[in-house]
């Protein structure tokens, strides 16, 4: 029997929040695309998530036919930081339990994003014994051992929870190989329970577009070439890399550099105290680069393509990324990429043919990989072709059928005689 009603828990986060905000990446992105998706199979979609504004409605249908975000009261109703979300975790999933009981909801599957929204379908599952399965996104552990001396550790309870899931979710869903791996050996997960389940990329919105035809629609220099990043103001993501190699580029083609754009879209240009944002500033000017580098702030996903496409270059120096949705993005709107050869990046970017996969921290290895592409417009085409052709083998439409054949063997795990997951 097909599902019907899926409940799917981001807690710290709404798929509707606008990308490159402080808690807003590829997690929302995946959330929102996947949701709309099933929606359109006929699949009612439940997506909940914590109210972290006054004005956030009980109910939002913007996301189309069959899917609603439902923001549940917990906690203040204000921004907090992930790890602060834990203490009213239990309020949450109460709430989450009053509104499927009020509206007689009956879920036949909860499909739980991050440790936190695992914490609550756990509880669910043991409320209802309603199966789950479980995406981290990111995991604590991998988190724990790229942060420098210099940063606070993780929260015990992050890295307890996420090793406690591992054993009550009734599957788990890896981006790549490396994550299967990755649970396998940080957590001794059962590798039975794992899935390798990469995101997706929707064709419709992200395609190739003419570059001279956007930048002059999105008022964008016609005569530079023009690099950018997309994600979370933060040090993981690397923006600190690209602006020392852009430095190194300057000593060593200034010429080069003269016809250069650095457009940075994430974090939030009102909020004079954010210490990252601070950071990249003074950086900026320090290594005099502020006539090529342009903080824009975070951006709404509709006009994500655009910028994409205008691009001569996407860059994602991450020292971690499960999977690299910004990447995908670019590749499909075709857009080279020059990437950290780090999680899924490493099986995403195919170094020397869509993109460049370049060694963390490593300034020096990035200068001259953007060198490359900006000077030789025809090599950044023919990469930019590449990328397009095989970002279409990640359409939504080909991820959503393999989740939902999961989703039923997961359930036909729950009758009895049936158990066809694990006898493969």
């Amino acid at each position: 029997m097909p599902i019907q009603h899926l409940a799917m828990i981001s807690v710290h986060t709404s798929p509707l929040a606008p990308m490159g905000g402080k808690k807003t990446g590829g997690m929302n992105v995946y959330i929102r695309e996947l949701a709309q998706e099933m929606g359109r199979r006929g699949i009612h979609v439940d997506i909940f998530t914590r109210r972290s504004y006054a004005d956030e409605p009980q109910i939002d249908h913007g996301l189309g036919p069959n899917v609603r975000v439902i923001y549940l009261s917990a906690g203040p109703a204000q921004a907090l930081s992930p790890d602060e979300h834990f203490e009213y975790l239990s309020e949450f999933t109460a709430k989450l339990i009053a509104f499927s009981t009020r509206h007689s909801i009956h879920y036949e599957l909860v499909y739980s994003h991050y440790w936190l929204s695992g914490w609550v379908a756990a509880k669910l599952k043991e409320v209802w014994g309603t199966p789950f399965v479980q995406m981290f996104h990111t995991l604590g552990q991998m988190k724990q051992r790229i942060l420098s001396h210099d940063h606070l550790p993780l929260p015990d309870r992050r890295i307890i929870t996420e090793t406690e899931l591992m054993g009550k979710a009734d599957a788990l869903i890896a981006a790549t190989h490396a994550e299967h791996t990755q649970l396998v050996w940080l957590y001794r997960a059962n590798r039975r329970k794992i899935e390798i389940v990469p995101p997706g990329v929707n064709p419709e919105r992200f395609h190739p577009l003419p570059r001279q035809i956007i930048r002059e629609q999105m008022r964008l220099p016609l005569d530079k070439r023009l690099l950018l990043f997309v994600g979370r103001i933060e040090p993981l993501k690397g923006v600190d890399t690209i602006l020392h190699a852009l430095a190194i580029l300057r000593d060593q083609q200034p010429q080069a550099l003269e016809k250069l754009c650095f457009l940075v879209i994430g974090g939030d240009l009102k909020d004079t105290h954010d210490p990252e944002m601070i950071k990249l500033r003074q950086l900026t000017s320090d290594l005099r680069l502020d006539e090529q580098v342009c903080f824009l702030g975070a951006k709404e996903q509709a006009l994500l393509p655009s910028y994409y496409a205008s691009a001569d270059a996407v860059l994602v120096p991450s020292d971690y990324e499960s999977f690299g949705m910004v990447a995908l993005e670019a590749m499909a709107c075709g857009t080279p990429v020059i990437a950290s050869e780090v999680g899924g990046l490493a099986y995403l970017v195919k170094d020397g043919e869509t993109g460049y996969l370049v060694p963390v921290r490593d300034a020096g290895v990035l200068a001259s990989r953007i060198g490359l592409l900006i000077n030789d417009p025809q090599r950044s085409e023919q990469m930019g072709r590449r990328a397009a052709e095989h970002a279409k083998t990640y359409a939504w439409s080909s991820i959503a059928e393999r989740l939902l054949t999961l989703f039923a063997d997961v359930l036909n795990e729950r009758r009895p005689g049936l158990n066809r997951r694990h006898s493969r």
